[in-house]
């Protein structure tokens, strides 16, 4: 189990203009064969730094002004590519609990929400909104209970599964969930084995 998410997340954001951004980039397999300390520290490492192992000029990551963001945009399709968790996992790792973008490779988008990040899904035109405020170095407020996203005069709703909503506030994965109604699955055993006795009686090899 994993400390709930928190109710309100207040914060800058780095933005990426940048579209298809695959889980490769985000954490290449090599880094990923290294353990989770590499992950996490070489996450994004082709945006980061150059061929030499160089911090890039340009790192996206790297403004001081935004070192402690834990608001990420995004261009289309975030996360595609393999279905690598790690990808996931380093965009956490690396401080980030809310990601924004109009569109994310499926089993990324229900990683995230596994590891903690709230990943939501907005349209292209107030994405790009979101972008340039961000790049303004605009605060950002995601209230979660409420499915609302400010910042600045831009206030807008999103979207998540009641489901996945509770587990993220809660701190729970599917494995949590099930360990957390351990009583319920008990009491059902019960019940059922008193209605249902032939079910649960295993025949004799005479």
């Amino acid at each position: 189990m994993n400390p709930g998410y928190p109710a309100l997340v207040e914060s800058r954001a780095v933005v990426l203009r940048l579209d298809n951004v695959d889980t490769d980039v985000i954490t290449p397999i090599a880094r990923v064969l290294e353990g989770p300390a590499a992950v996490v520290r070489w996450g994004f490492e082709t945006l980061r730094f150059d061929e030499d192992g160089r911090p890039r000029a340009d790192d996206p990551f790297g403004d001081p002004r935004r070192l402690d963001a834990q608001v990420l945009i995004v261009g289309r399709n975030f996360g595609c590519g393999s279905s690598r968790e790690t990808a996931a996992a380093a965009v956490r790792g690396m401080g980030f609990r809310v990601v924004i973008a109009p569109s994310y490779g499926d089993i990324f988008y229900s990683n995230c929400l596994k590891n903690g990040v709230l990943a939501i899904r907005l349209s292209e035109t107030i994405v790009e909104a979101l972008m340039d405020l961000g790049d303004a170095l605009a605060t950002f407020a995601i209230d979660l209970p409420s499915q609302r996203l400010c910042c600045a005069d831009l206030d807008t709703g999103f979207e998540i599964g009641a489901l996945q909503k509770h587990l993220l506030l809660a701190g729970l994965d599917e494995i949590g969930l099930m360990q957390s109604r351990a009583s319920e699955r008990t009491l059902y055993d019960k019940r059922d084995h008193h209605l249902r006795p032939w079910v649960r009686t295993r025949p004799r090899n005479d």
